[in-house]
């Protein structure tokens, strides 16, 4: 049997090299954590933007017109943006007060106005220009003030122990963010979250508005934000955003991905609607799988409202992350046509809303109305495209710390 020996001091430093060397070349390396998100804008020229001159700027007018009024009280101090990246208040008002002197429908003096009072600005992530456009509308339901027959689903108001926080107010880095929950024993806790409010957590409290026949449209309801519910006797009534339980909105499409229900690329509102109705049994807990939880009022006058609180316009309003564009902002968006993913989308919308699912730099929602079309349009959407941010031609906007 032969003698075994004992490696020496230098020979166990030796393999421990070679040990290192060989795991360093055939270890698969970490993957890179992503930069945190962060707004960068590049300078452009309007004759950058492709498709410039045939958009009808006119129709943009009186939508940034509205975004304009509710600047107009806001004190000149006011940063906008991340850390003001975007100016404040008083850079934007000269830009809004000339709007008056712009003749109505007069497309050319529209254009004209733009080019005057603005500048683009190529709008990225860390450098990305690159991002996610969606769309949403305004969706309609059968209803009834009260609850019998096929009316089993309510919509509830919200309720009077909801507390929602704008971060924004405490600390200048958290604009744009929110939370929301109820104050017990002095602190804030966390809101009950969708599966239990649907099990009757807040039953018995008066909250139901409404009550309407479909679960799977009051889901959809709850995503858009707003819709109109059509009474038993044809009165229509609208109903909008009125706060929502502070749980994150987790997107259903991607677990149906994950359940193998669907292919990533067939994900679509209509595509998620068809599967919910064709599996009752399973569609509650998978609609469950989304915690967020929305509230509504009912509405009077011209709707829907978007968190800016101006009226809506099919086609020129766009909900974007609050964090990095402030609302009135107007932008010319590059995008897919969600119809045919051959032609582009080129228009100018105002940056008047966000939502729970819109998040980062590059990313919007186009608010398309109400109606056959706009909820085919708003379902189909999932284009990849890019933004400039219109900006006042006095302002240089600076980078915000990373």
């Amino acid at each position: 049997m032969p003698r075994q020996t004992r490696p020496t001091r230098a020979g166990l430093v030796l393999a421990a090299l070679l040990l290192s060397a060989l795991a360093g070349c055939g270890a698969p390396r970490p993957p890179k954590e992503p930069p945190p998100a962060r707004l960068t804008l590049a300078a452009a020229d309007f004759r950058d933007l492709p498709g410039w001159a045939g958009d009808d700027h006119a129709a943009a007018l009186p939508v940034l017109a509205r975004s304009c009024a509710r600047l107009a009280p806001q004190p000149d101090g006011r940063t906008l943006g991340p850390q003001g990246m975007l100016g404040r208040i008083a850079d934007w008002k000269p830009a809004c007060a000339a709007l008056a002197a712009v003749p109505p429908g007069d497309g050319g003096a529209a254009r004209a106005y733009f080019e005057t009072w603005f500048r683009p600005w190529l709008a990225g992530n860390n450098g990305t220009d690159e991002g996610l456009f969606t769309g949403y509308y305004e969706a309609l339901l059968r209803g009834s003030r009260r609850q019998h027959g096929p009316f089993q689903t309510p919509l509830l108001r919200r309720p009077d122990d909801l507390v929602m926080v704008d971060l924004g107010e405490f600390r200048e880095a958290l604009k744009g963010e929110r939370i929301a929950g109820r104050v017990v024993d002095g602190r804030l806790r966390p809101y009950e979250d969708r599966a239990k409010i649907e099990a009757g957590a807040l039953k018995g409290r008066n909250l139901e508005l409404l009550w309407v026949d479909d679960p799977v449209e009051a889901f959809f309801l709850q995503i858009q934000g707003s819709g109109r519910v059509v009474l038993e006797d044809g009165t229509e009534l609208r109903v909008g955003y009125d706060g929502q339980n502070g749980h994150p909105y987790v997107a259903i499409g991607r677990e149906l991905v994950a359940r193998g229900a669907m292919a990533k690329e067939a994900v679509t509102m209509q595509s998620i609607r068809a599967w919910l109705e064709a599996n009752p049994a399973s569609a509650a807990e998978v609609m469950n799988r989304n915690p967020s939880y929305v509230f509504f009022r009912l509405l009077d006058g011209e709707g829907p409202v978007g968190a800016q609180g101006v009226p809506l316009t099919p086609g020129r309003s766009l909900a974007v992350d609050r964090s990095f564009v402030a609302y009135g902002t107007p932008l010319w968006l590059d995008a897919e046509d969600p119809l045919d993913p051959a032609r582009r989308l080129q228009r100018l919308l105002v940056a008047q809303d966000t939502g729970g699912a819109i998040r980062g730099p590059v990313r919007g929602d186009v608010f398309w109305g109400h109606g056959p079309e706009a909820e085919l349009r708003a379902g189909r959407m999932k284009s990849p495209g890019r933004y400039w941010l219109l900006l006042p031609r006095t302002l240089v906007p600076a980078a915000p710390a990373s």
